[in-house]
């Protein structure tokens, strides 16, 4: 049992965040010997995939739905023997306002240090410059940032939190090396950022994490995920080239 449950979860890994985990490292390799310094490298969270606009968000759409799949598997791989996966770990609407404000609340304590330490970051030089988005400005562009923002709230914190901590607490790992495991492989996907970015990503996952031993509850995790991409990938869209300059964010 535990060398079937230890191989399920490297299968679910490896189709999702833990394949995005190993090519960002790869990517922070790639980054250290191009050359330049991270202060003076960039990246780009969600842009145009392709040129024409309406093959651009069915594009976008399909990539969407296809990142959705492991987490659909997740949720079917929890519910064997009959159990509901949505409500073995607390995503459901069975409170809806109080999942809503601990999730504004999480997202506050979490963005706005976050958005800190980023600036921290690119002043030390160990953070890359982030975009939040570079596509092209449609009716449609603000609806689909929003469709992302919930695919990335879903896809992490269903696959990083819900499932992995269910199957290692299956597995009896102890709670401080649940809370770790989870936390770095947050922190290691968002590598791509740079150091900053895995810090950063690795103190929101014990968060994350601790938030969810004690609660066993996701729902508010996804909201305040959801809460904060949707800060940054909007409000990015939104906000005066000008402004976004003199906070460091062009």
């Amino acid at each position: 049992m535990r060398r079937r449950l230890t191989v399920e979860i490297w299968i679910v890994l490896g189709l999702s965040l833990g394949r995005s985990a190993v090519y960002a490292m790869v990517n922070m390799l790639d980054r250290l010997t191009a050359g330049p310094p991270l202060a003076d490298q960039s990246t780009t969270i969600n842009q145009t995939i392709n040129a024409r606009p309406w093959l651009d968000v069915i594009y976008q759409l399909l990539a969407i739905g296809f990142a959705l799949v492991p987490v659909a598997l997740a949720l079917y791989l929890l519910s064997a023997h009959g159990r509901s996966a949505v409500r073995q770990i607390g995503l459901t609407f069975a409170r809806p306002w109080r999942d809503l404000g601990i999730g504004v609340g999480l997202a506050a304590a979490i963005g706005v240090p976050g958005l800190g330490l980023y600036a921290i970051g690119r002043v030390l030089g160990i953070t890359v410059q982030v975009q939040p988005t570079t596509i092209d400005d449609h009716w449609w562009t603000i609806p689909l940032l929003i469709l992302l923002a919930l695919k990335n709230a879903l896809l992490e914190e269903v696959v990083v939190v819900g499932y992995l901590m269910e199957r290692l607490r299956t597995l009896r790992w102890s709670v401080p090396a649940i809370i770790a495991a989870s936390a770095l492989l947050r922190g290691t996907y968002h590598l791509y950022q740079g150091w900053g970015a895995f810090a950063g990503n690795v103190v929101m996952g014990v968060v994350f994490a601790w938030y969810y031993h004690r609660s066993r509850r996701v729902m508010p995790l996804v909201v305040a995920h959801t809460v904060m991409d949707l800060t940054v990938f909007v409000g990015y869209a939104l906000i005066p080239p000008d402004w976004i300059a003199a906070v460091g964010l062009d």
